[in-house]
């Protein structure tokens, strides 16, 4: 059962909340590959720079920022521009509650409304409940690059997913991806945040 929460866009006044959220996880475990936890002011910037684009949602519980999703680009070339690569975190003390699976879905639906085509998401293993929510979420694993970060000692592998939010159709030019600006304020980016029809 997911624990009551309220769905938004992110901004770089929740710097500091999502620098608390991720911190264990660079600190603690080889989930991120990052070696030193960033500042919340470090954290506004790399929100700030997602909203340029794609959406960075954040799921707040009384109030209070407990997860977050958000979508970067994958790679820097034109060809690459309806594909992202997806993050997502949720505070360690609510592991299990359905925020990362809610903060997912969210993230989802405003992609697809973007126009994104794929998405991508790389995991290190073992890590069942990130590969436990993205098959959940209809992402199926499509290769490793093995022994490609180093940390704590050791060499880790990452495991990645993708997801099609729409097939490919050779020969038809997609319309281009819809910057996140271009959508806000619009009923549809919000119906897509909270998931209403």
């Amino acid at each position: 059962m997911t624990v009551p929460h309220a769905l938004r866009l992110a901004t770089p006044a929740d710097g500091d909340a999502v620098a608390a959220i991720y911190a264990p996880y660079v600190a603690e475990t080889a989930i991120s590959f990052e070696l030193v936890p960033p500042s919340g002011e470090v954290m506004a910037g790399r929100i700030a720079a997602v909203l340029e684009r794609g959406p960075y949602i954040v799921a707040e519980v009384d109030g209070v920022v407990r997860a977050y999703a958000y979508a970067g680009r994958f790679r820097d070339r034109a060809a690459y521009d309806w594909t992202c690569e997806s993050t997502v975190y949720v505070d360690p003390s609510l592991h299990r509650s359905g925020l990362g699976r809610a903060t997912m879905e969210a993230l989802l639906r405003v992609l697809r409304l973007q126009g994104f085509r794929l998405v991508v998401a790389g995991v290190t293993p073992p890590n069942p409940g990130s590969i436990g929510l993205h098959r959940s979420l209809g992402f199926r694993r499509v290769g490793a690059f093995e022994g490609v970060g180093w940390k704590d000692g050791r060499w880790w592998d990452v495991e990645f997913f993708a997801l099609e939010l729409f097939p490919a159709e050779d020969g038809v030019q997609p319309a281009p991806v819809r910057p996140l600006p271009e959508l806000l304020g619009t009923p549809e980016l919000a119906r897509a945040i909270a998931g209403s029809a």
